[in-house]
């Protein structure tokens, strides 16, 4: 595991490890950078509220300076009768006044119209003060006997803030303005220069404040490298704390302690469970139980057929057979979330729900995984197959033994799922515990997996098992056949029994096959055996053999109530 360090800590494969000093320093620098910016922001507000007062003294001196101008130009109106001169001269006078570049100086009238405007880019007669907001303003101010005074108008589809004074000789009003977008960029350049300085102060901070914090936290790195140390060698050990100062990070590094003798007592508990939900129960509780509790779990029942013949004929070698197919067997029932509870030779018990109580999907996992031991097991009979075919290509001709071995290793599986409330727990002693499913559910699993064999299925399921499934799912992936209705050995009550045929595998033919076994298992039930032996006969499916050698002497049996009693296990 390769390893290098710099300034920004040190990195241990893809994954970098952050120094916490550098957390520490650019989250306080960034907070510290973000005040002063706000800080700054506020002012320079305040600020803008004296400068726009500032300004409008100076516009007001303006505006005295336009008015009595006007007066004049209104005297040497009387003279001359020069309209168009007077509004010349009081539009020059009002460019000399511009000290910004989106100034203006105007005289309108209280209908809106324009007597004179001038700007500091020049006179601008296709551009007018069209406001209407600013004219009413204007209309009541007059009602109200007001002559003069601060306004804010649109201007060319900009604000401005201005003062205005009613000139009586001329019957307008004059308008003195400056546009606020110009006044705040004066602002906002200063803004900008504090913030430089704010930038460049708090870096000079940031790069001393790591070095403080070094210091200051110079035990967690001590922490984080015997860490790194522990996930190395995949051993957890205790943290040398010698030295270290009374302060959190010392805290943190003897609850690590606590933790890593906590985690190393659970690993020695570990050993005695392989289930996932165990040893999930052991890190979170840090102590196991003889105890258990009633659940509501689904059942997988699976069981290797012939294998007295294939223990017989394979002899110490059927535990590499065995350990083949576990191998992916166990895989496919893990990956759809099941549990282990046991292994007993050709026989495989698996629980699915035990994970989470709430999650709904237990029978859909464990029809899942069921079918996806049969395409375990189908895969290993067509590599034997291969073999064979290629042996008897390469030599023309395969011994007895040999023909006898194929016949052993080719693996055939029969699964049964019941499900309902169970006792779930761990059993045993407090130096050897396992854990175990324990109800008559489980017998019954075991029951509908022997029943495989008798009409020649590769997978029977309760009634229990349909229904719950049918709740589980929106859009089923399967056509539950009711195949029977069957008494087991020990028993003294009938149980519905169904084939989930994936609904892939429907096609028209095999439609057809199930609705003459339907129909006549009906018949079958009802006791007329002799038309049920008709349909029975018509239908191609491999579990209609079974019901025509019951039928085939065409008469049920006295008292007759559809469910067929099993003399053996």
């Amino acid at each position: 595991m390769g390893k290098f360090k710099n300034i920004f800590g040190s990195k241990i494969d893809n994954t970098r490890i952050i120094p916490i000093t550098l957390k520490i320093t650019l989250a306080f620098t960034l907070f510290l950078i973000t005040s002063n910016l706000i800080t700054n922001y506020i002012n320079i507000t305040f600020n803008r509220v004296e400068l726009v007062n500032l300004m409008k003294e100076l516009m007001v001196k303006d505006l005295k300076e336009l008015y009595n101008y006007a007066n004049i130009q209104k005297e040497i109106f009387t003279f001359n009768n020069d309209t168009d001169a007077a509004i010349d001269n009081m539009m020059k006078k009002g460019i000399s006044q511009f000290k910004n570049k989106k100034s203006i100086a105007a005289g309108y009238y209280i209908s809106g119209k324009k007597f004179f405007q001038s700007t500091a880019t020049g006179i601008e007669s296709n551009q007018l003060i069209t406001d209407t907001e600013l004219f009413k303003t204007l209309l009541d101010k007059q009602k109200e006997n007001a002559t003069e005074g601060g306004l804010t108008f649109q201007f060319d589809n900009k604000k401005y803030i201005g003062v205005y004074k009613y000139n009586p000789a001329w019957d307008m009003y004059i308008i003195r303005g400056e546009q606020l977008t110009e006044f705040y960029s004066k602002t906002w350049v200063i803004f900008r220069n504090i913030s430089i300085i704010i930038f460049v102060l708090s870096l000079i901070c940031a790069v001393t404040g790591i070095f403080i914090l070094q210091y200051i936290l110079r035990f967690v790195e001590v922490i984080t490298q015997a860490i790194i140390a522990m996930i190395d060698t995949q051993k957890m050990d205790l943290i040398d704390l010698k030295g270290a100062t009374n302060d959190d990070i010392t805290f943190l590094g003897t609850a690590f302690n606590s933790l890593s003798s906590s985690i190393n007592n659970l690993l020695s508990i570990f050993l005695k469970f392989v289930n996932k939900d165990i040893a999930l129960k052991a890190y979170k509780d840090k102590v196991i139980k003889l105890e258990g509790t009633q659940k509501e779990l689904t059942i997988l029942f699976s069981d290797i057929k012939s294998f007295t013949f294939m223990t017989e004929t394979l002899g110490i070698d059927i535990i590499k057979l065995l350990n083949l197919h576990y191998e992916r067997a166990i895989h496919k029932i893990l990956n759809n979330n099941g549990v282990i509870g046991s292994i007993i030779g050709d026989a495989l018990l698996a629980v699915f729900g035990a994970f989470d109580e709430n999650k709904p999907e237990k029978s859909s996992d464990a029809l899942k995984a069921a079918y996806q031991i049969q395409m375990v097991a189908e895969s290993l009979r067509q590599k034997i197959s291969e073999k064979e075919k290629e042996l008897l290509k390469e030599r023309g001709y395969i011994t007895a033994i040999e023909k006898r071995i194929f016949q052993a290793v080719m693996l055939e599986v029969g699964v049964g799922i019941d499900g309902g409330s169970v006792f779930y727990g761990n059993i045993g002693s407090s130096e050897r515990m396992t854990n175990t499913v324990i109800g008559d559910n489980v017998n019954s699993a075991s029951r509908l997996e022997g029943l495989t064999r008798i009409y020649k299925i590769s997978v029977i399921c309760s009634e229990y098992i349909m229904n719950d499934y049918l709740k589980e799912v929106d859009e089923t992936e399967y056509y539950f056949l009711h195949i029977d209705i069957v008494q087991v050995k020990g028993k003294t009550e009938g149980k519905k029994v169904y084939w989930p045929i994936k609904i892939t595998e429907v096609d028209s033919s095999m439609r057809n096959a199930i609705d003459f076994f339907t129909k006549g298992l009906q018949l079958y039930f009802e006791g007329d055996w002799e038309a049920a032996y008709s349909f029975f006969k018509q239908s191609a499916l491999p579990v209609s053999n079974v019901f025509i050698e019951r039928t085939a002497n065409n008469k049920s049996p006295d008292g007759w109530n559809g469910i067929w009693t099993m003399t053996t296990k």
